[in-house]
């Protein structure tokens, strides 16, 4: 740039001096020649002068795009440095973790180096111990030393058994339960039925306590009519505006609560009268019993089921279990088992029957004697139904072994209808019976010290003696607990035992 304005200065200073060295070369000459000589001298001069500017402009220009160029490259040196910043920035980052890391390292390193040095030294004193036992155990004589050793390898067994089981089976649960929450979860959330107590009714509403008489009738005659024709006993006593009607048949007793609501409702009580609603009633009630049992195998999808089978499953609509109407319990059952045995790729079909008909026994309980699991099964293997079906209603509670995988849904399925909540009811004697027999139970256990029956007796909590029962075998005592419980207790759905041991080390500071 200096250069350029140098160049600039020294045409600018050189035309001057031509010009003034022309003006006084052409004074000399003459002044004619004066005139023209100052005209070029002029033109000259404005030439210079623009060429002066344009040589500015130029240089201006050169100066602004250099200009330009630098930032430019200052601009890009700049972006080039945040850029190595920052990646010295991550990698100086990634030093710091990795020093972290090799330090938590180390520290894991030395902590497993500390208990394997524990570990060793633990077996150098268990060595020791042995040398100690060996030596005591060689001033014994044989049959003292087989009885010892015979008792320290029953004694680490039980524990190593112990040990075992508790592995096995928090490996088994840890794997299981959550599979089996989700099987029955979504079995009953697909299911949704209703959460209701039926029972049967026995007792007849009377418009009025004349009406007491007129069933009686003159020296009883009505009355005894009417229980010779339904097979039943009925009590008439000081209860308003009611009578009732006593039978351990559910049949009998429905046959009969409505025919005296028909001869009430009629007025015209008689024995003629009473002998032909009875048995217009019964054939009533056999029509309803027979489409209960189709509306049964329907809705449960079992088709092709025996006539008799369909009458049996139609009388369960007249059973209750602890408040829990059988028919709508079997329906419920049936349902339950086909939506687990999907959901676990066993039969469905074989899954449905079983639950359907695994209490149809009930409906013959009070003719033959024998549990209603083995007389359900036989009656239906008399009306040709297949063995797997048979098997899943005789074992249902275990009078026989469980032959196949649909026969432990039915169970499931059973238990989770009758334990829901709302399905069953029970009495307060029984009840109290059941929890008395689980604290029972628990207390006839040696090292036992407390036993309290929970929530509803579906959980037992068990206090032992931590001088008489160590932890391992606190593992085997619940086991046997809930075994014996298992052979010796009815009960819907399962109960949780509970042992609790408590060690406490009390020390005197004299």
């Amino acid at each position: 740039m200096d250069i350029v304005l140098a160049l600039i200065a020294g045409l600018v200073v050189g035309g001057l001096l031509g010009l003034f060295g022309l003006i006084a070369y052409q004074s000399n000459k003459g002044g004619s020649r004066i005139q023209q000589a100052e005209e070029e001298a002029k033109e000259r001069l404005a030439n210079a002068d623009r060429e002066a500017k344009d040589l500015l402009r130029e240089a201006r220009q050169e100066l602004q795009n250099e200009q330009q160029e630098v930032e430019r490259t200052l601009t890009k040196r700049r972006t080039e440095l945040e850029h190595e910043e920052e990646r010295l920035n991550r990698r100086r980052d990634d030093l710091d973790r990795r020093f972290d890391r090799i330090e938590q390292r180390e520290k894991d390193l030395n902590k497993r180096q500390s208990r394997i040095d524990k570990r060793q030294n633990d077996i150098e004193q268990r060595w020791l111990d042995q040398e100690e036992a060996i030596a005591r155990i060689a001033e014994m004589t044989r049959d003292e030393a087989r009885e010892h050793l015979l008792r320290q390898i029953e004694t680490e067994t039980r524990h190593e058994m112990a040990r075992v089981v508790r592995e096995i089976e928090a490996e088994a649960q840890a794997n299981a339960e959550d599979r089996a929450r989700d099987i029955v979860a979504i079995a009953i959330q697909r299911l949704a039925s209703e959460h209701v107590n039926e029972i049967s009714v026995s007792v007849v509403p009377l418009p009025s306590d004349d009406m007491k008489g007129r069933i009686i009738g003159r020296a009883g005659r009505n009355i005894r009519s009417f229980e010779q024709s339904t097979g039943v006993d009925v009590i008439v006593d000081d209860t308003p505006e009611a009578v009732t009607i006593s039978s351990f048949d559910p049949v009998r007793r429905e046959v009969a609560k409505r025919a005296l609501s028909k001869l009430v409702l009629d007025g015209r009580i008689h024995p003629a009268r009473i002998e032909k609603l009875v048995e217009d009633t019964r054939k009533e009630v056999d029509r309803i019993i027979k489409e209960e049992g189709e509306r049964a195998a329907y809705e449960a999808g079992v088709p092709g089921l025996h006539a008799k089978i369909i009458e049996m499953l139609g009388r369960l609509k007249f059973r209750t279990s602890y408040g829990q109407n059988m028919h709508s319990h079997s329906i419920e059952t049936s349902h339950l088992a086909g939506l687990i045995a999907a959901e676990l790729g066993a039969d469905v079909t074989v899954a449905k029957a079983g639950g359907l008909l695994h209490d149809l026994g009930k409906a013959i309980d009070h003719e033959v004697e024998g549990p209603h699991a083995l007389i359900g099964a036989e009656y239906c293997e008399r009306f040709g139904v297949g063995g797997k079906i048979v098997n899943c209603i005789a074992s249902h509670h275990h009078e026989v072994s469980q032959d196949c995988i649909e026969a432990i849904i039915v169970e499931a399925a059973d238990a989770i209808s009758g334990a829901r909540p709302g399905a069953r009811r029970e009495s307060l004697d029984a009840y109290i019976k059941r929890v008395r027999t689980l604290e029972e139970i628990a207390n006839s256990f040696e090292g036992v010290q407390q036993s309290y029956a929970l929530q509803a007796g579906r959980e037992v909590r068990i206090m032992v003696r931590p001088e008489e029962v160590d932890d391992l075998a606190a593992i085997q005592l619940s086991r046997d607990i809930s075994r014996k419980i298992e052979e010796t207790m009815q009960y819907p759905g399962q109960i949780k035992v509970t042992i609790i041991r408590e060690t406490r080390a009390v020390e005197y500071a004299k």
